[in-house]
């Protein structure tokens, strides 16, 4: 009687729902109480949490055991919930969200159909492919180095040669510069490239160094907690079934002494009734190591599911951070090569053929007399 009976999440994804205009102040969740503050506020911060009152133990008799139909509750993970035909309206954690903390108390098969995954593991999974995601990405950022790098190389041994060297006038003048910026240029990419690897790649690969070994802990911990939860739910139903025979076997015992049908004396009535005694007692007791384990486990998924999906947050935005870093460089670096070319413009705009001309006729003329024509 002392049982306690958790509200089920919502069993089909859907919109979250909203709560009603007029609902309380008070949210029952899981068998818990939370008060205090608005639903749509609640967090791992100020959430109140404590266990649904049970009712009343009957004094001087035996704890006798009290299940629920079978058309009104299931049972999942060991855990009793309310059959979602009974509460369509189960009310949410965090109800306007879609939250970790909500969705992930059942298993789930995985994608052969063969064996089930816990929701919590489910969510692990997601964190470590994360992690995966973001080392791929900056082994990506590294390659854009190395191609940079290289790229600065040719540039830089292109602009010493001599192609062309000969070219003279307001065009050699242009050449020569272009030739130059392509030095200017190969600068620009070569610092492109340290900036990428400082600001973009190493932060990629440095953020939460540990968060495998970490993880790793929280899932043994959550899987002990569940396997503790599994076995005090094993004793309960051991418990229960024990109190049973018991009870039977006193009131065959009652019956066959009020009948005058067996020469079992009063004496062994009592003995019965003590053993029967004791089995609700033992009840009691496993249903209270039972409801212990429970509250833990809730505690801690709800707590740990809320940090898992703050870390995911975490992630997502150091990598939107970081990923518009790169942007903002790029876009310095086209803005860096333009400049380098603007020189060039400049000198390609001057170029005069009839200078050009005039130039190279005064260096390289030979005499300015013309021939004229003979006379008869």
């Amino acid at each position: 009687s002392t049982e306690t009976t958790w509200e089920r999440p919502s069993s089909v994804p859907g919109t979250p729902k909203s709560p009603p205009a007029n609902s309380p102040s008070v949210l029952t969740v899981n068998g818990y109480h939370i008060s205090g503050t608005p639903v749509h506020q609640l967090d791992s911060g100020h959430m109140s949490l404590r266990k649904a009152s049970g009712d009343p133990q009957s004094q001087g008799s035996p704890a006798a055991p009290r299940r629920q139909s079978k058309e009104s509750s299931l049972t999942v993970n060991c855990v009793t919930f309310p059959h979602p035909d009974v509460m369509p309206e189960q009310q949410l954690l965090k109800p306007s969200e879609w939250s970790y903390c909500d969705y992930f108390w059942a298993d789930k098969k995985d994608s052969q159909g063969n064996n089930t995954v816990s929701g919590f593991e489910i969510l692990l999974q997601k964190q470590l492919k994360g992690k995966q995601t973001q080392k791929e990405m900056a082994e990506f950022i590294r390659e854009r180095i190395k191609i940079e790098e290289e790229y600065a190389k040719n540039l830089s041994k292109l602009s010493q040669n001599s192609l062309a060297a000969q070219e003279e006038g307001t065009l050699g003048e242009a050449w020569a510069q272009l030739k130059k910026s392509l030095a200017d240029e190969a600068e620009v990419h070569l610092k492109f490239s340290s900036k990428l690897q400082s600001e973009v790649e190493k932060p990629l690969l440095n953020f939460r160094e540990n968060f495998k070994k970490d993880m790793k802990k929280c899932d043994h911990h959550i899987a002990d907690l569940r396997k503790q939860l599994a076995s005090r739910y094993a004793a309960v139903e051991k418990a229960r079934k024990a109190l049973t025979e018991r009870q039977k076997d006193l009131e065959m015992k009652t019956q066959q002494f009020e009948v005058k049908l067996s020469n079992k004396t009063e004496e062994e009535i009592k003995k019965a009734r003590r053993k029967s005694t004791q089995a609700g007692d033992d009840l009691m007791r496993c249903v209270d190591l039972y409801n212990q384990a429970q509250s833990k486990w809730f505690e801690e998924m709800v707590t740990t599911t809320l940090e898992l999906e703050r870390l995911e947050v975490e992630r997502v935005e150091m990598i939107r951070q970081h990923l518009c870093q790169y942007t903002q460089l790029r876009h310095e670096t086209d803005m860096f090569n333009q400049s380098t070319v603007e020189l060039v413009d400049q000198l390609l705009r001057k170029v005069d053929p009839a200078k050009d001309r005039e130039l190279w006729v005064k260096e390289h003329k030979t005499g300015d007399i013309r021939p004229v024509d003979m006379e008869i």
